[in-house]
């Protein structure tokens, strides 16, 4: 087995790991199924690209991030590593390829989509892979009472009766104490370990505004605090407005969102981390796999639902380790919406139905048909042809999704494809008789090798400069090529996909697991009134709040967060100090009280100086905080 030590050095330049990184990687080469809590930034898939180098095989490693499955692939090649994707898109013939060579070549790494593992063809080519280790990214997606559950998770342990020797080992960087122990019992772990990188972040200084114009507060952020920024809003709308306002001020700033052209976002993306732009507006759709280390500021213009997400949103800030500032800013019509979210998220049964019923009609599927299928889905034709609310719409598709009907994706980039269908005879009698299609014809042939014998992928811009057309015009000589018989062509598609997972059903034969479906509402409630408390927290250290939120109790006051400074401009006298400390240990002295109820014993003390006094005795060992709030004597 080839020294770990060394493969950090030679393939990645390190000279050390990062905290907790060698640790985990010795127990995957223990053979020791193992869950792995990194925050955003801290070097999770080192954890399973080391110890698959040294290992002999293959490692498959199980992503949600169709984007991320690429950019992997593409820096491990750029290493001489062989790795290959395999994701929700590809033709049955490309997923055959890429499987043959995987299982016939030194390929170290293969990356699937969770809904590819159940397929007849994925299990097939299983026993040839020499799987040394399975790696799952995102793995909080397994667990129902999680922020982001994907049903397609759930058919990991079905790998585990295939491959009973091989270690799994499970990456996420926020799951709550609740939900880590699901993962472990979804993916069926046997010798458990569990490691948890400390939530602290000693550069990164959170702060919570309500403000009456988020912009203007904004504007004072950025004018402030100079560099590279992100701006996070609730929806496609806001990040034009916000990005158009930040415009108007003379400040460099991109939106970005779902919606966008796969172009469009490669290039504003592109942009903003190459420093050409300062600030991007952008939805949730941006951040995963960015890893752009001098983010000064993070900016939430509207509230999560979660703080899971915003704890990933938050931590993109400062990766460098200089001073940068995580910034919530909200309203009371924010609070408000909060409060009615989990109705609109959850719609009901009877909704849920309907809308599956007008997508059948919108798509024209029958009865017992679809199933495998990708089918162009355009959302906004859909809800203005059945005037539908766009709420009920979109949360009714994850619904259906969760519940393994369909899958919608926002993000599908299906690449142009082509495969000669003629002869070379035919195709030489054909250019003398068409010889406005020859240069694309010599094109094709000249640009990608053994396209006459294989379906090759294809870029249709690329093809258009070189035979100096519009994308327009290449595309339509294209289909000239197909309704002449001379290629097959699968054009370009970069809109929205809604994929069948199983064949359409009729209303009567919809099931939806209802009992589910109202607990994982109870837990969504839970998440949000999770949210709206550290919103209204003045008092204990952000940071703190966080890490105590995801099972870590060991965090001491970050000094830096809005509350902290806060506290730091408080000044007690000794008698003072003395007295209060003698109030709190005497309220404490039989049961333990919610730091709400014993504030509120304490009158006659002001709410500032009772919190220094706590974080006080807190230090000093004298009082303990878990993780439900509750305070004790120790």
């Amino acid at each position: 087995m080839a020294d770990i030590h060394q493969i950090l050095k030679n393939v990645w330049g390190y000279v050390s790991f990062r905290p907790l990184q060698e640790e985990i990687i010795q127990a995957v080469l223990q053979k020791k199924d193992t869950l792995a809590l990194m925050p955003t930034g801290g070097g999770k898939s080192i954890c399973y690209q080391v110890p698959a180098l040294a290992m002999d095989g293959l490692c498959l490693v199980i992503s949600p991030l169709i984007a991320l499955m690429k950019d992997q692939v593409e820096t491990l090649r750029k290493k001489n590593i062989t790795a290959f994707a395999i994701h929700s898109g590809m033709t049955r013939k490309e997923v055959i390829n890429s499987l043959r060579v995987a299982a016939g070549s030194n390929c170290k790494f293969l990356y699937v989509s969770p809904e590819r593992l159940e397929t007849a063809l994925f299990k097939e080519y299983l026993p040839a892979l020499r799987i040394n280790l399975v790696a799952v990214d995102e793995a909080h997606c397994i667990s129902q009472w999680g922020y982001d559950f994907r049903p397609a998770y759930l058919r990991i342990a079905a790998l585990r009766e295939e491959l009973p020797n091989t270690p799994v080992l499970a990456l996420t960087a926020s799951a709550t104490e609740e939900v880590q122990a699901d993962i472990c019992e979804k993916l069926i772990f046997r010798h458990t370990v569990i490691f948890r990188q400390s939530f602290e972040r000693p550069n990164l200084s959170y702060s919570v505004f309500q403000v009456d114009t988020k912009i203007n507060k904004l504007l004072d952020i950025l004018n402030n605090v100079p560099g590279s920024s992100i701006v996070y809003c609730k929806s496609r709308k806001r990040t034009r407005e916000i990005c158009e306002l930040l415009q108007l001020q003379n400040i460099s700033a991109e939106y970005y969102h779902a919606g966008l052209t796969q172009e469009e976002r490669n290039k504003k993306q592109e942009d903003w981390i190459e420093n050409r732009i300062r600030v991007i507006v952008c939805t949730n759709a941006f951040g995963m796999g960015i890893d752009k280390p001098d983010v000064r500021t993070v900016v939430h213009a509207d509230v999560p639902d979660c703080l899971e997400s915003y704890y990933q949103e938050a931590g993109r800030a400062g990766r460098d380790g200089k001073k940068s500032y995580a910034v919530l800013l909200y309203d009371r019509h924010d609070l408000t919406e909060l409060d009615s979210l989990a109705d609109i998220r959850y719609p009901a049964k009877e909704d849920i139905k309907l809308v599956y019923q007008a997508i059948a009609n919108y798509l024209q599927i029958p009865a017992g048909a679809g199933e495998g299928n990708y089918f162009d889905f355009d959302l906004n034709d859909f809800i203005k042809t059945f005037r539908l609310n766009s709420y009920t719409v979109i949360y009714a598709l994850k619904a259906l999704e969760q519940e393994g009907w369909l899958a919608f994706n926002e993000q599908v980039f299906l690449p142009a494809v082509i495969h000669f269908t003629c002869s070379k005879s035919y195709l030489h009698e054909f250019e003398k008789t068409h010889p406005d299609l020859e240069p694309v014809i010599k094109t094709l042939l000249r640009a990608y090798e053994g396209i006459f014998d294989f379906p090759a992928i294809i870029s249709e811009r690329t093809i258009a400069k070189l035979i100096g057309k519009t994308m327009e015009d290449t595309s339509r000589q294209l289909q000239q090529l197909q309704h002449f018989g001379i290629i097959d062509y699968e054009q370009q598609k970069d809109s929205p996909q809604l994929f069948f997972l199983r064949n359409r059903a009729t209303i009567n034969d919809l099931t939806i697991n209802i009992q589910a479906y109202r607990l994982r509402k109870d837990k969504f409630r839970q998440r949000v009134a999770q949210m709206i408390a550290y919103i209204h927290e003045e008092h204990q250290c952000r940071s703190r709040l966080i890490a105590r939120y995801f099972g870590d109790n060991k965090l001491a006051d970050c000094g830096i967060c809005d509350n902290c400074l806060r506290k730091k401009n408080v000044t007690l006298s000794k008698e003072e100090f003395e007295q209060i400390r003698q109030l709190i240990l005497q309220a404490l002295e039989t049961t333990p009280s919610t730091a709400k109820d014993l504030l509120a014993k304490l009158k006659t003390v002001g709410k500032d100086k009772a919190w220094k006094v706590l974080d006080h005795l807190q230090a000093e060992n004298m009082l303990v905080i878990n993780r439900k709030g509750q305070i004790s004597r120790h």
